[in-house]
């Protein structure tokens, strides 16, 4: 057992005894001898940081990732001292602090240790570059499993695995590559069905060892800065993720067309292929709402200019597609030409807004316009500037999102595919070097681009989607998991990536379906639209170097596969709308891995493919080529076969027949799934009537339909319907209960309830406490009936 009396161990420092303990407010501080001082705040009775000094010197306390409206505030503090340790008790955890080693152990006030410092903080001084690079190792618990770090592109349990933080362009990445596009340097442990999170807010790159090098213990450290992490307790994997979310921050309501389909590719280019690609679309009655306009269409790959050989009336194509129901959305790369001749260049330099070297020079790179300066986006002053640039692409031309790709920042042919980490950045007026601001530049970016967007675009909801992401990013933008590839090991990577960013906060999320590099067959295609639907973000994106990509591009039958699922996509839009409400309201992840849904079944600790859209619907994609079905697990309870009303008993793997044209597909019992009708795009119809598909269940079910506007911040003044439905189900009687909340009036007044596993013949229903005719409500057979929107108590009565 190594002592922190030794104070040094392989090159390594550590606390030795504390000869102070203070408070104020929610803060502890504790001093040792050789000068370092661990800060511990309660925010909330199970959210704890631990920030460590070394030299009695804390550095500015300064984050990106932290939002302004997190939530604060604790029911209980006391503070104990024993001869050997100071106790910390809140409201639901007990922390003791070691007065020797400064090692702390969090149980829960049954005593369960929940999380223990092994070594606990260390550091090692950085000849190179100056300051610490700072280290936390912690004991690894029995059995513990470990979950989070963003879109790693590996198993989703951690255990075993060790990861790094640090942004970077993977072309072509492969399976278990490391590192890529974003940084989260957030992980959920669980062990002895109690779960807790660890958010290391640690913006140089981090590194994560969950028992890879040393099998009982968890290590974490970073190039630089503090050791400043975010403790939250569950014990339940959802009280972890909504913490963490609300902490580093919930987006607001996206338009609900950004929910829609999505075609991209690299690139769509003259305007007269943009408008074949919409007017396909249409002809073969293709739901889709954005087509998406790469670098090509700018003049020699400038930002915020136009290629008018191509688009010699960019304002005037984008009005025509906006009238077939196509928003219009354009990228925008960080990396400006070096252009004497370009206004955006010429503004950047008059204002002294590039990045520059560690001695003076501006930083220079190739990207796509050749030799490029980078705006430092860590500079408010860049931000605004970058906002305002906006202004002709959206106000005047109409362009409805923005797409930020390249801002990890990625540099062509230089090994680190980065910037020099001597290059300098304001990080809001904390001078810093690159290796600092690295993992933040694309997500203050995408903030910059979100910030002008929404301005320009008011009085509608802005649209902005990153590459690159840090924590918090959420606050600003969507994301997609990179450049992938059209194989069927990449289809089960995305669903993977796509599982973890949600339980990592950032929920809207989706991969390019199909792949990116390379080229699907139609069996491939089909398979990943299939899966695709079913994440929050849903877009077709290719490079194009192989063949096209759309959804007509294979044969008839993908073309009706694809569009058969697209469709089911839009009429589930107000399921899906609802799902992104609780995300912005509770940060409730919109995908929810099985162990998310149940940790308390163990089976769900290791399971990949199967998750949980929304909250009760179960998807599992197929993801072997040839396959008439595959086995699954289904999770405990209920279900029902979406295509075949089937119940199935969950708790234990399964057989699911699907062929190509199917998906395995579970209803969860005594939901109320909300549909709308089958739409071209968001908005092209007036909704006359509200689909309620009711799945039968002997208890109680709870569900929620969620409708405003679509569009604008109405929703923030109170123009919003919220309905929850009761479900409450006898051998021969089904009760459903209605509690509106809101002003919207919605656009339809009447409610279709299509009733699934009902187990008995209706003799007699009962609205409001008073008895209807059947036709009075259109019953059919017993499969349906029709209500008013008003109405508050339906009670079914069967034979």
């Amino acid at each position: 057992m190594i002592t922190n009396t030794e104070l040094e161990y392989k090159g390594n420092l550590y606390p030795n005894n504390i000869l102070e303990c203070k408070r104020e407010g929610d803060k502890l501080s504790f001093t040792t001898e050789n000068g370092v001082i661990l800060e511990i705040t309660v925010l909330r009775d199970s959210v704890l940081r631990f920030r460590y000094a070394t030299e009695n010197i804390f550095e500015p306390d300064f984050s990106y990732a932290i939002s302004e409206d997190a939530s604060t505030g604790y029911n209980e503090l006391e503070v104990e001292e024993t001869p050997t340790e100071f106790l910390i008790i809140t409201a639901k955890l007990k922390i003791l602090v070691d007065k020797q080693t400064l090692r702390t152990q969090i149980s829960d006030l049954e005593g369960n240790i929940i999380n223990e410092d092994e070594l606990g903080f260390h550091w090692e001084e950085n000849y190179e570059y100056g300051g610490n690079t700072v280290k936390m190792s912690k004991i690894t618990q029995s059995s513990e499993s470990f979950y989070g770090l963003g879109d790693k592109a590996t198993h989703s349990n951690l255990k075993g695995k060790r990861v790094t933080n640090w942004a970077m362009d993977q072309y072509a990445f492969a399976k278990d590559q490391d590192p890529l596009y974003k940084a989260i340097p957030f992980y959920v442990g669980l062990h002895n069905n109690k779960a807790y999170g660890v958010f290391f807010d640690n913006s140089f790159g981090t590194t994560f060892d969950f028992a890879h090098e040393r099998r009982n213990i968890t290590s974490f450290w970073a190039d630089g800065g503090e050791m400043n992490y975010y403790f939250f307790y569950g014990p339940k994997i959802t009280n972890v993720v909504k913490a963490y979310t609300d902490l580093t921050g919930k987006p607001e309501l996206p338009p609900l067309w950004v929910l829609g389909f999505h075609q991209s590719k690299w690139s769509y280019f003259p305007e007269s292929r943009v408008m074949e690609i919409a007017n396909k679309f249409r002809d073969l009655k293709i739901p889709c709402d954005a087509i998406y306009l790469d670098i090509d269409y700018m003049e020699g790959f400038r930002c915020f200019t136009w290629n008018k050989n191509y688009f010699p009336e960019p304002k005037k194509m984008v009005k025509e597609l906006s009238d077939k129901g196509f928003k219009t959305v354009a990228i925008i790369d960080p990396g400006i030409k070096v252009d004497k001749d370009y206004w955006v260049y010429q503004e950047g330099m008059e204002n002294d807004y590039f990045c520059k070297r560690g001695d003076g020079p501006y930083m220079r790179g190739k990207v796509w316009p050749g030799e490029c300066n980078f705006p430092d986006f860590t500079n408010p002053d860049v931000r605004e500037w970058w906002a305002g640039l906006y202004k002709e692409l959206i106000a005047d031309i109409g362009i409805k999102g923005v797409w930020n790709d390249m801002n990890e920042p990625a540099v062509m042919e230089v090994p680190t595919k980065t910037f020099p980490l001597d290059v300098r950045h304001d990080y809001d007026g904390n001078p810093c070097s690159h290796r600092k601001a690295h993992n933040v530049y694309g997500t203050q970016m995408a903030r910059a681009t979100y910030e002008g967007v929404k301005k320009f675009t008011y009085p509608k909801r802005p649209f902005v989607i990153t590459r690159s992401a840090f924590s918090g990013a959420q606050r600003y933008t969507s994301t997609w998991t990179g450049d992938n590839v059209a194989t069927w090991e990449h289809l089960w990577i995305a669903n993977v990536q796509v599982q973890r960013m949600c339980m990592s906060g950032m929920s809207f999320v989706g991969s390019d379906i199909g792949g990116f590099a390379e080229q699907p067959n139609g069996e491939l295609f089909a398979r990943w639209i299939q899966m695709g639907v079913f994440h929050p973000f849903c877009r077709v994106h290719s490079s194009g170097d192989h063949g096209d990509q759309e959804p007509w591009s294979f044969d008839n039958e993908v073309t009706d596969i694809v569009r058969k699922f697209i469709e089911l996509r839009y009429q589930l839009l107000p399921y899906l709308y609802t799902m992104y409400w609780k995300y912005c309201k509770e940060g409730t992840p919109m995908i929810q891995s099985l162990v998310y849904f149940d940790q308390e079944d163990h089976q769900t600790h290791f399971r990949t493919d199967e998750f949980i859209f929304g909250e009760q619907i179960l998807v599992c994609p197929v993801q072997e080529p040839n396959a008439q079905g595959r086995r699954m697990y289904i999770p405990k309870g209920k279900w029902y076969n979406f295509w075949t009303d089937e119940m199935v008993l969950g708790g234990k793997e399964k057989w699911v027949v699907a062929d190509i044209d199917k998906v395995p597909l579970f209803i969860k019992e005594g939901a109320l799934i909300p549909k709308y009708p089958v739409q071209q795009y968001v908005g092209e119809l007036v909704v006359k009537e509200l689909i309620l598909d009711v799945y039968f269940k002997k208890g109680i079910e709870d569900s929620t339909v969620y409708e405003d506007g679509q569009d604008g911040f109405d929703y923030k003044k109170g123009r919003y319907s919220v309905r929850n439905f009761k479900l409450r189900g006898k051998d021969d009687q089904l009760i459903i209960q209605q509690f509106k909340d809101g002003t919207f009036i919605t656009s339809y007044d009447t409610i279709k309830l299509k009733f699934h596993g009902l187990p008995f013949q209706i003799k007699s229903i009962q609205v409001d406490n008073e008895t209807v005719s059947f036709e009075d409500v259109k019953l059919n057979g017993s499969n349906s009936i029709v209500l008013s929107k008003e109405f508050t108590v339906l009670e079914l009565t069967g034979i």
